[in-house]
């Protein structure tokens, strides 16, 4: 195989992959979120899901690109690994959520509590994704992110 085919065959598969473990991850934490910390209702939930679907597929790669530029930056150490990956998803995500939520219908403090159970969310959850998205990446036979230089060419 040449090489243009080699990279456009691995472009495709790392969109994939993050896509798929954006969409697993984040539905099932995002129904959590909505429903029992922002007490959104069944229905704004079940919008909030289908617009971040649609949202997700768009901002998986770009956002695993930064994820892998940002832990560049971390060593090897757990605490380390734990705050690039939380500082990824919290300065990628959290606004990209806040408008997900804006948009189905939560308003006034339920978007400020649903922001703000997000924020934790993202500061918690920052590594297990990190975690989880190499996992999905090591399945699809792709390197784990952040221990190598990436560009969309790769």
């Amino acid at each position: 195989m040449n090489t243009g085919v080699e990279a456009k065959t691995a472009r495709r598969r790392s969109f994939i992959a993050d896509t798929l473990a954006l969409l697993l991850f984040f539905t099932t934490t995002g129904v959590i979120n909505e429903r029992f910390i922002a007490g959104m209702t069944w229905e704004q939930v079940l919008h909030a899901r289908l617009l971040g679907a649609v949202l997700m597929v768009p901002v998986a790669r770009p956002y695993g690109l930064w994820r892998d530029w940002l832990m560049q930056r971390a060593n090897e150490t757990r605490p380390s690994r734990l705050l690039w990956d939380s500082a990824a998803l919290m300065t990628f995500q959290v606004p990209i959520y806040a408008a997900i939520i804006a948009l189905s219908g939560a308003e006034g403090d339920r978007l400020l509590s649903g922001i703000a159970g997000a924020a934790v969310m993202m500061l918690v959850l920052g590594r297990p994704y990190g975690a989880f998205l190499n996992w999905v990446r090591h399945r699809f036979g792709l390197p784990g992110g952040g221990t190598k230089p990436m560009s969309l060419n790769s």
